[in-house]
């Protein structure tokens, strides 16, 4: 039992937190767009890793945090569900309000760009930006998200069809 190493030794926690916390800060970040959530899931996810360490073993550490994460974005993601509709409902004539005479075109095409991806449902999203901007494999992308790679293929396909559409529309 000696050989194998502890998640509760700090070193190997380091190690640990070393390895994994930026690729998982980018998971986070792809999955909620906004840089402080991330960093506050990642810190959570962490915590719960080391309140958890006895438990975990330290080769399933990179799934364990992965599916904390994941979890806490999920359960924070239907509290703001309803705020965020009410806020969309309240907003939506300032969106209206904005001309686009004073937004130069590489502005205008990344709002454009962003509003797709943000219409693409969270699984699609996650997909295409692990996959698009932070370079994952299917392979990676299916183990970081515990789904097979045929799954992250019909996420992809989804998304891309999308993004086809709606900026097709818009250009």
């Amino acid at each position: 039992m000696s050989n194998i190493p502890s998640v509760c030794e700090k070193k190997n926690f380091e190690t640990i937190y070393e390895a994994y916390s930026k690729s998982l800060y980018s998971f986070l970040y792809f999955k909620c767009g906004d840089s402080d959530r991330a960093s506050d899931l990642v810190q959570e996810a962490y915590i719960k890793l080391w309140k958890n360490c006895k438990k975990v073993f330290f080769e399933k550490s990179k799934s364990y945090l992965y599916t904390v994460a994941n979890n806490q974005f999920l359960t924070e993601e239907k509290h703001h569900k309803v705020t965020l509709t009410y806020k969309n409902g309240l907003n939506q004539n300032a969106f209206n309000s904005e001309s686009p005479e004073f937004v130069l075109e590489e502005k205008e095409f990344m709002v454009k760009l962003e509003n797709a991806i943000s219409k693409l449902t969270i699984a699609q999203r996650e997909v295409f930006l692990l996959n698009r901007i932070e370079k994952k494999k299917y392979r990676e992308i299916a183990e970081i998200l515990a789904i097979s790679i045929k799954a992250v293929e019909k996420r992809m396909h989804g998304a891309l069809l999308t993004l086809k559409d709606e900026l097709g529309r818009k250009l």
